[in-house]
């Protein structure tokens, strides 16, 4: 579960990042009173930072405006978590979060959804579930993740009828 909330928190954080391109700076005179409010921090050291960094984090403001309180509430948790992972844990989550941006959209869209199902389990189910799988040797579960692409794959691949197949006589 640590892992997956780390790992959302590096798709806050990273993914606009990685999509801006702006190479201008960002005067902090064109930041609305909303995104001042939230960039406050960084008003002193504004002008020095990157104009990648202040595109991400201008991006940031915008997004903290339009969450709602348990939305924030959950971001502060996930940072605070974030903040006391060590450099080669944090290292890991975005090793990990770039192994996914280079999945297949397809893929990207079946993990998040079965991660979606993962969630809303019972709190108890979830931790059995961790649990069976921590306790899998590396190998096993290469096997099984191997299987169900498989599945996958071949239920994916399997031509559809048309019509129901006639009785034989």
């Amino acid at each position: 579960m640590i892992r997956c909330i780390v790992f959302l928190m590096a798709i806050l954080c990273l993914a606009p990042g990685l999509a801006a391109a702006a190479d201008q700076p960002i005067p902090w005179d064109s930041l609305s009173s909303a995104e001042q409010q939230v960039l406050k921090p960084f008003a002193d050291r504004w002008q020095r930072l990157a104009p990648q960094r202040q595109q991400r984090l201008r991006k940031g403001a915008q997004r903290w405006s339009r969450m709602s309180a348990a939305q924030r509430r959950q971001v502060r948790r996930r940072f605070r978590h974030w903040r006391q992972l060590s450099p080669e844990a944090r290292a890991r989550v975005r090793q990990r979060y770039l192994r996914f941006l280079a999945l297949p959209a397809e893929r990207r869209r079946q993990l998040s959804e079965r991660y979606r199902q993962f969630r809303e389990l019972p709190p108890q189910r979830r931790r059995e579930l961790r649990q069976r799988w921590r306790r899998l040797e590396p190998q096993q579960r290469r096997r099984i993740i191997e299987r169900q692409w498989r599945a996958r794959d071949h239920r994916q691949s399997r031509p559809q009828r048309r019509l129901p197949r006639r009785p034989r006589r």
